[in-house]
């Protein structure tokens, strides 16, 4: 397979959450339970090599079964909305589109041909709205590029992958923080919580480590070729490990680590104590207050009109 050269510089891809939950909602009303994607325009900035995708609405989509060489979509419906939003905030311009994946199609190419009518370079950034076990974001973003052959036959086209994260803004924090209430396990300790995600955290890692390690081996046995810009990234990972075969410095990271262990355990014991102690006294109040109650509710003399005046006057009878 000749080697090629691909024209295009490095970009990074900016996914707010609220395109995430539009994804997610637009999923879930027209897809839900079956084999369909869904496909929507992305709204934002393009400055330079930072995409800004801070916005999206929903397209209608058709696509066959049976074959993905045939489909639809609305570009009619995309200028109307396009002109919309445009009034509402000029700032958000149509910068790409997004589908729910879960990977690349074939008609995909076509379907950025398409949105090249409204934006040169457009972004695809494919939504997983069903997120599995295993740590990662849920986005993956890809330009069109063209392949230029080094055995001078003509230039292709395909997609290269670029860097995608996850940010948000100030007020977009407030309402994730709000929905995310909901779901979250109150009964959870903060000690149990920072393990979980730990524990989240690992995994993630432990999946990354996994796809480095796979291509590594498909690069020594000549499967995939030499990407120099993996491998430098790699060597610079590997530099910043630290050498644990110094004493010294295995010593520290342990100590530090124990000191770390030992504050969030004290911090949990310290919590616990206090809820037990605000047990107990709230306990201890609500049964003075019963007893007081109990003594101050009756008055004196309804003890002398009990039943067991009623049982005399019954037995004299």
């Amino acid at each position: 397979m000749p080697s090629t050269t691909q024209t295009l510089t490095r970009k990074k891809v900016i996914v707010h959450p609220l395109v995430l939950l539009s994804v997610v909602d637009h999923y879930n009303r027209v897809a839900k339970d079956t084999k369909k994607r869904v496909v929507g325009v992305l709204l934002g900035q393009a400055d330079g090599s930072v995409v800004n995708v801070a916005n999206s609405f929903a397209v209608p989509f058709e696509e066959d079964d049976k074959g993905n060489s045939v489909w639809f979509l609305d570009h009619v419906y995309i200028e109307t909305m396009r002109d919309m939003y445009k009034k509402v905030n000029t700032k958000e311009r149509l910068i790409g589109w997004y589908h729910s994946g879960p990977k690349l199609r074939n008609s995909d190419l076509e379907i950025n041909e398409l949105f090249k009518r409204y934006t040169p370079d457009p972004v695809l950034v494919i939504v997983d709205v069903k997120p599995k076990d295993d740590i990662g974001i849920p986005t993956d973003a890809y330009f069109c590029v063209e392949e230029i052959h080094d055995d001078g036959t003509a230039t292709t086209r395909t997609f290269m992958h670029a860097p995608s994260e996850i940010e948000a803004e100030e007020a977009e924090e407030i309402g994730v923080e709000h929905l995310l209430r909901n779901v979250k396990d109150n009964a959870a300790g903060s000690l149990s919580t920072r393990v979980k995600h730990q524990l989240n955290s690992l995994r993630g890692l432990q999946r990354r480590l996994s796809e480095i390690r796979e291509y590594l081996l498909k690069v020594a046995q000549g499967s995939l070729p030499v990407n120099y810009e993996i491998v430098y990234n790699l060597q610079s990972v590997f530099n910043l490990l630290p050498n644990l075969d110094i004493q010294d410095l295995t010593q520290t990271l342990a100590a530090k680590t124990n000191d770390q262990y030992m504050v969030t355990y004290l911090s949990s014991l310290v919590r616990a104590v206090i809820a037990l102690h605000d047990l107990i006294s709230n306990k201890i109040q609500n049964s003075e207050s019963d007893n007081t109650f109990l003594n101050e509710g009756l008055p004196a003399d309804s003890a002398d009109s009990s039943p067991k005046g009623q049982s005399k006057k019954s037995g004299s009878k």
